[in-house]
């Protein structure tokens, strides 16, 4: 391999011109001109949050006849997919509503955001997004923002004989405008406003360093605010978590090693000698976590767990905008304050009558865990997938059944005594069940009130679904039944099973979930049997002519005799008997399809199986009972196959790989399962 020539590399793949264009800077004209262009520049927080969410595009889709809106924000576009949240968009659009209305200055900016759910529900997952949202934001030209620094040509005392002080919490430079001002300048600046374009207005003073050295520059120019202007240099604000600027994170330690300078800033003691004073403002570091997150976002872990002298801090941070610095006055602050919580915790926000004040001031965001079976294999498909682990196989339905068994364990019990919980969730995940439409199934969620808050976490199934990667990962495929293994023996020892009820009750579920694998797995090998289409089309043909027969009350010729008989009754059952269809509804059955038929052939168009799943399904079901026994299937596990059948199991396997996921290893074990559930004389009925 050649030598990498780094400065070719580097020309080839980096552009110092997109560094120069996120480092710009200017005068405050300059900043003021850029304002006058484009008003988005001058946002709050709430609005630049709100917009940065909205600008990676939306789609909508209805679910039990309710609109909803998926925002793709949610997908995690910058890390693909990375931090992805699924399954949870009604409440991901309660949060964008919590968002557009701060945005609009309806109230909720003057509230806490809680995020609040049980362990391992995505709550980390979208602080994190909106985090790093924010930061990509801040680097394109619909998100720029801007701060300013003070300088002078050579050490100036007022800036602490420094020539540059930049404005600790990176303020908005029209805060420098005088108050008494501001009112007619946002009038100018405003004027010809288009609908939906956000009004710039000026909210708050700069912090208490950046108001010293304003005053101390308007007394050397005799208020001359021009002047004082000229040493006022604006510059491009990009956020970052990583150099603490306008995204803070904050998390609760041992209260003797945590108090509440580490939110508002401490004095520099070094500094103490320079200015003579600890209560010059220049002396004290602004650089808590409210500090430095001005202008972004603040989120707080486990928020609930904050000692009560950090929660007081809150409440002033959240209604009056502003926050209290030792030895200052209060100090205007512009962010978002983004919380989450477990449910325990909560319930002891609620049980403390101290904390009405805080309760007052929290949007409270439910973020359940996922009840759809496809949005929770969707977070398993993430992690386990041929991109990822490409050296072992995963086996068709292994995630599918981890996912199952999850969300059956986080369903109530239905309040209809016909319906079980397997059931439930094949409604949920958009399955069509005898009796129950769209409005039933709303009922069924409506009627559930602590649905997925309780119950078996993703994160437990991820951990899992990698132990039973390392354990059998040298058999080159992962099936279910090691999954399954490794869920069940994990129970024991899980710290949030909470009694024996609880065990019983996930071990209970494990078992439906092993049953509905075993019919799945039947019927993908059922599939594969009879994936004959030619036999299934003249099963069909036969099928069809005996209906007509019937319903219209005609002979059919034997075409071994050649003489004309009845239709055979016998025949049309033991297809229709496959799918259930009733003695008593037989005749409606046949009805349907020569109607359909007869439709069609009004159309011009030919009927085809495959038109009507029902007989589909009940053809590919009769087929497979008619061979399955010239297969001689369950002669697979007897170990003494002859040729002629090993080439007909061979056929099978080659279809299981080719149309269904599986491989030779899988496929072979599949194979050998279904043939031990036949030689135990189960039906082949799914």
């Amino acid at each position: 391999m050649g030598k990498l020539n780094i400065t070719k590399f580097m020309d080839e793949n980096y552009k110092a011109e997109d560094f120069k264009h996120l480092t710009w800077e200017g005068s405050f004209q300059d900043y003021v001109n850029l304002v006058s262009e484009d008003r988005r520049i001058a946002r709050n927080a709430f609005q630049r949050i709100n917009d940065m969410i909205i600008s990676f595009g939306t789609e909508t889709y209805t679910e039990y006849k309710k609109e909803i809106t998926r925002y793709h924000f949610f997908d995690d576009p910058i890390e693909k997919g990375k931090d992805a949240v699924f399954g949870i968009d009604v409440h991901l659009m309660k949060l964008v509503n919590f968002f557009k209305s701060a945005a609009a200055g309806y109230g909720t900016e003057k509230r806490v955001l809680l995020l609040h759910g049980p362990v391992g529900s995505a709550k980390s997952s979208i602080s994190r997004l909106l985090k790093k949202g924010l930061e990509h934001y801040s680097k394109t030209d619909d998100g720029a923002m801007f701060s300013f620094e003070w300088y002078d040509s050579e050490a100036s005392e007022i800036l602490g004989e420094q020539t540059v002080f930049p404005s600790p919490m990176h303020e908005e430079p029209l805060k420098l405008l005088p108050l008494e001002i501001r009112k007619e300048f946002c009038e100018q600046m405003n004027k010809g406003r288009k609908d939906g374009e956000y009004r710039i207005k000026i909210k708050g003073e700069v912090n208490p360093a950046d108001r010293y050295i304003l005053n101390g520059y308007l007394k050397k120019y005799d208020g001359d605010w021009n002047k004082v202007m000229d040493h006022i240099r604006v510059k491009r604000l990009i956020l970052s978590e990583k150099d603490r600027i306008g995204i803070g994170t904050f998390q609760p330690k041992d209260e003797k090693n945590q108090d509440s300078t580490e939110l508002t800033g401490d004095i520099n003691f070094r500094k103490i000698a320079l200015y003579g004073s600890d209560s010059d403002p220049r002396a004290f570091n602004f650089d808590g976590e409210f500090n430095i997150a001005n202008r972004g976002i603040v989120e707080f872990i486990e928020m609930l767990k904050l000692d009560v002298a950090f929660l007081y801090d809150l409440l002033g941070a959240s209604q009056e905008q502003s926050i209290k610095p030792k030895k200052f006055a209060q100090t205007d602050i512009d962010e978002v304050i983004l919380g989450h919580t477990n449910e325990p915790e909560f319930r002891k926000l609620q049980n403390n009558e101290f904390m009405e004040a805080l309760r007052d001031r929290t949007v409270k965001i439910d973020v359940p865990y996922i009840t759809r079976l496809d949005q929770e294999v969707r977070i398993y498909q993430r992690d386990f997938n041929a991109e990822k682990i490409p050296h072992v196989h995963v086996a068709p339905h292994t995630l599918e059944m981890a996912a199952m068994w999850a969300v059956l364990t986080r369903l109530e019990d239905p309040k209809k005594a016909d319906l079980t919980k397997l059931q439930k969730l094949k409604l949920y995940s958009g399955k069509t069940l005898p009796g129950y439409n769209e409005d039933n199934v709303k009922e069924l969620r409506k009627e559930a009130i602590r649905e997925g808050l309780e119950g078996i976490s993703p994160r437990y199934i991820q951990d899992k679904v990698s132990n039973s990667f390392v354990k059998n990962g040298h058999t080159g495929c992962l099936n279910p039944f090691m999954v399954f293994n490794e869920l069940e023996s994990g129970l024991k020892h899980h710290s949030l099973v909470s009694g024996a009820d609880q065990l019983d009750h996930f071990k209970e579920m494990l078992a439906a979930t092993r049953q509905e694998y075993e019919n799945i797995v039947k019927n993908d090998v059922q599939k594969a049997i009879s994936l004959d289409e030619s036999a299934i089309q003249t099963l069909c043909a036969n099928y069809i002519d005996h209906v007509k027969a019937h319903t219209q009350k005609e002979k059919i010729r034997n075409k071994y005799t050649n003489r004309l008989e009845d239709a055979d009754e016998r025949f049309m059952r033991s297809i229709e008997g496959k799918i259930d269809i009733p003695e008593s509804r037989k005749d409606d059955f046949r009805r349907e399809i020569m109607n359909y038929i007869g439709a069609l052939a009004i159309e011009g168009k030919q009927f085809d199986y495959k038109m009507n799943e029902r007989l589909h399904r009940a053809l590919e079901l009769k087929l497979f009972e008619d061979q399955k026994d010239q297969i001689k299937l369950t002669t697979i596990i007897s170990k003494v196959v002859d040729k002629e059948t090993q080439e007909k199991i061979d056929v099978i396997k080659s279809r299981l790989i080719k149309n269904y996921g599986y491989c030779e290893h899988c496929a072979t074990d599949s194979l050998n399962y279904v043939a031990s559930i036949f030689a135990k004389g189960d039906s082949a009925k799914a």
